[in-house]
């Protein structure tokens, strides 16, 4: 290719050889460790699947891209313009020095179209690069567009005209469509060049294949959306199964007092230490029609949204069925066919109790939970349990029913398990039943939750967990 007046400066001479060779040997060199360590990066969760290590493994293929690149390029540098088509001397249509097909020269093209002759000059990396027979004549600025995308056709016109007109340099990209060798992405630069008299004799480009390195920087933006939607999923789901639980739970900032029999009531919730997503854990406490007192806690299998909007239906429907006047065996057994007809893959543990203020009665069933402790005149004991399985884990099954009278000052203590960090079922028992001193001076029910929270919440815990206490 010839030398040229560019718009602003004169042609820059070539550099030293022995310079540019140390640069090749520099380029390679890093080439070849960066490789080294993307062969060493794999993928390390199931079936090759861990979000961070295809990041990790698409930024090695990025700047492995990125090094092979700048070899060709340096190398280009060194060997100096190749032949072109259309040269003195040049077969027509042919290249003085062909690029090995695949190769990193390959990647790298030039042309000038020559305003005044309306020639143009193809060098032969570029007949490859837009997938040109080399046959062929190369094409003018008017023709050019036609090997473009159709949508990218307008931006290739309006660069063109941009620098032929007013003297700006191109820059830009747009994508090339090879007959029967698909779409490549082409990045390409050029000036005008300056007559003697100033104005515009030709235009000279460079064009460059750059469809790896988009795959690549589009892999590396993939793998990076899929780090992040994990943690911004993760808090979605966080906020939505907050407000659902905050909905549904009730507020009970202060101790809830029922007017009849006198019951004094309150309610915490206790999340885990590792702030996970909120499982299904529940308290409530609803007074009847009749004058009666529901009375509940318990905990559905899972996390996050799907748990929270399992609670809300499951509570929706045992305050609902229990307005009918139903005990709570009955209610239990309806939360089992409830589970089992709406087709939820969810177990889970509940106790239900029933109180009769006039007579001092409590009928309570219990589903694979925990026992209600009854604590008076200073100990306390875990009530005996009546029989039932689990919810969600048995089709068709009836819940037992146990009864106890209270006396003015009993108090009672659900919970679910978790309660007690580090501890099993047995040993939280125990360790509940202790505190039967401290909550015999306490003034309400109130002081005994916080008692509770005192004694047992500053170790780590691993689950979510809630407390209700009622006192007569």
């Amino acid at each position: 290719m010839p030398s040229h007046v560019f718009a602003d400066h004169a042609a820059a001479q070539p550099p030293e050889r022995g310079a540019v060779d140390a640069l090749i040997s520099q380029a390679r060199r890093l080439r070849g460790e960066v490789d080294a360590m993307r062969r060493e990066t794999s993928p390390d969760g199931p079936d090759g699947v861990d979000p961070e290590g295809r990041w990790q493994r698409a930024l090695y293929d990025l700047a492995v891209h990125q090094l092979n690149d700048l070899d060709g390029h340096l190398a280009q540098l060194r060997d100096g313009p190749p032949g072109a088509a259309g040269e003195p001397g040049a077969p027509a249509g042919s290249s003085a020095r062909e690029p090995r097909r695949g190769s990193l020269l390959s990647r790298v093209g030039s042309a000038e179209w020559d305003l005044l002759t309306d020639e143009a000059t193809w060098s032969g990396e570029l007949y490859e690069i837009l997938g040109r027979d080399t046959a062929a004549p190369p094409l003018s600025l008017d023709e050019l567009p036609s090997l473009v995308h159709p949508e990218d056709q307008p931006l290739l016109t309006a660069m063109v005209t941009d620098c032929l007109v007013d003297g700006k340099p191109i820059d830009g990209e747009f994508r090339v469509v090879r007959p029967g060798r698909g779409v490549r992405q082409v990045h390409m630069m050029g000036e005008p060049v300056l007559a003697a008299d100033g104005s515009t004799a030709s235009m000279w480009a460079v064009l460059r294949d750059v469809s790896e390195l988009r795959r690549s920087r589009l892999a590396v933006h993939e793998s990076q959306d899929s780090l992040r939607r994990p943690r911004d999923g993760a808090q979605t789901d966080h906020r939505l199964a907050s407000a659902l639980q905050e909905a549904v739970l009730p507020p009970w900032h202060d101790a809830l007092c029922f007017s009849a029999g006198g019951l004094d009531v309150a309610a915490d919730h206790l999340p885990s230490s590792a702030g996970a997503l909120f499982a299904g854990d529940w308290y409530d406490a609803l007074r009847l029609p009749d004058g009666d007192v529901l009375l509940s806690v318990g905990d559905l299998t899972g996390h996050g949204v799907s748990s929270t909007s399992g609670l809300a239906m499951l509570l929706g429907a045992l305050r609902g069925t229990a307005v009918t006047g139903a005990g709570p065996g009955h209610l239990l057994s309806w939360l089992n066919q409830l589970l089992e007809v709406t087709g939820r893959p969810t177990t889970g543990s509940a106790v239900c109790c029933r109180y009769d203020p006039a007579g001092h009665r409590l009928v309570w069933a219990q589903a694979g939970h925990p026992a209600p402790l009854l604590f008076r005149e200073g100990t306390g004991r875990a009530l005996t349990s009546p029989a039932g399985v689990p919810l969600g884990t048995a089709s068709g099954v009836s819940y037992a029913q146990a009864e106890v009278r209270l006396r003015p000052g009993d108090l009672l203590l659900l919970h679910t398990d978790g309660l007690v960090p580090g501890c099993d079922r047995d040993a939280a028992t125990t360790e509940l039943l202790a505190m039967a001193p401290r909550f015999t001076g306490a003034l309400g029910t109130q002081d005994c939750v916080r008692a509770v929270l005192e004694a047992f919440d500053e170790a780590p815990r691993e689950a979510d967990a809630c407390l209700l206490m009622a006192r007569v």
